[in-house]
């Protein structure tokens, strides 16, 4: 007969060891990941300070916001700082014009950032390529202020180059500043031209992890280039298109403010296409000094671009569930 102290750890309950052993694996686990986990606890620590501690201010949302009471002191309203813009006039407009030109920029950024990116991969003089990356990026860190001179020195009515040179052919200057119809393209360009290079690097780094052998087993096949780039390069860029396509339609109803402020001049006669939410409500805030009916902007902004996500995530997950996001 056995006895019940004749086997190892008999007397400890179940549920402990259990415990115990779960315990182990963590304490194994962290050993292991240590290194990873350190390298990325400044972004989580960042993420955790910028991005997730505010969230307590969502309640600014619901409440009559006042400074000298403080966030929770403050009377709640409830939902009437979402009347002011789910009843304002020109709501079609600007969530037209937010979804529209929003759009533009994410399928002309993606098809520019894809074909630059193809284009630097062919460079094969490492200090030609490095010439070109540095100066595609550069543009990412001029400010939008800046940008906006040098689109009115471009579009000036007056001495705008692009005028001179439509006279220097024969003909009219358009005054592109009264003219709200050309600005969806000028804006489209004006986001590609900043944003293409650090769209491109990405894309770029996604080329160095295919694998040779690939390439080399098409060539011998007889495959000429654009063939390669159809049937080999493409398709292993495909899950970062979608990973960075899902997250610019996160923000879909976020307007880059500097974009549509700075470089329109924040000009009333263009606002019939270039009018979106963030430079309404900015002229709101500074006419009404309304907090709370900001802070229910953002809200609103937030939870459909956070259901937007969902609902692309899902449609991505119909098709081809390993591309999905989650």
């Amino acid at each position: 007969m056995i006895r019940l102290t004749d086997v190892p750890n008999a007397h400890r309950p179940v549920g402990r060891t259990v415990q115990a052993g779960r315990l182990q694996r963590l304490a194994q686990s962290l050993r292991h990941n240590m290194p990873f986990l350190v390298m990325a606890s400044p972004g989580a620590l960042l993420l955790l300070v910028f991005s997730y501690l505010p969230m307590v201010g969502i309640i600014i949302a619901f409440k009559d916001f006042r400074a000298s009471l403080g966030i929770f002191d403050s009377p709640w309203v409830g939902f009437k700082n979402f009347e002011f813009l789910l009843r304002s006039p020109v709501l079609a407009r600007i969530t037209t014009n937010t979804l529209v030109l929003n759009g533009l920029f994410i399928l002309a950024g993606l098809i520019a950032s894809v074909g630059l990116a193809l284009l630097l991969n062919e460079v094969r003089l490492k200090i030609a390529a490095r010439a070109y990356q540095t100066v595609v990026f550069f543009p990412y860190f001029i400010s939008w202020v800046i940008v906006g001179y040098f689109s009115f020195a471009l579009l000036n009515s007056d001495n705008g180059l692009v005028n001179r040179a439509l006279q220097s052919v024969g003909l009219e200057p358009v005054a592109w500043f009264s003219s709200p119809q050309y600005w969806p393209l000028i804006l489209t360009l004006a986001h590609i031209w900043k944003s293409v290079g650090y769209g491109s690097i990405i894309y770029l780094a996604a080329m160095l992890d295919i694998n040779p052998e690939y390439y080399e087993a098409a060539m011998l096949d007889g495959a000429n280039k654009l063939q390669q780039i159809r049937y080999i390069t493409l398709p292993h860029l495909v899950p970062v298109m979608i990973i960075l396509t899902l997250l610019a339609i996160g923000r879909i109803f976020y307007a880059d403010f500097g974009l549509f402020y700075y470089v329109t001049r924040d000009n009333s006669l263009l606002y019939p296409t270039t009018d979106v939410i963030d430079t309404y409500l900015y002229r709101a805030l500074r006419v009404n000094a309304d907090i709370g009916m900001a802070a229910a902007a953002g809200l609103y902004q937030s939870v459909v671009g956070f259901v937007l996500i969902l609902v692309s995530n899902w449609m991505v997950k119909r098709i081809d569930p390993d591309r999905a996001l989650f």
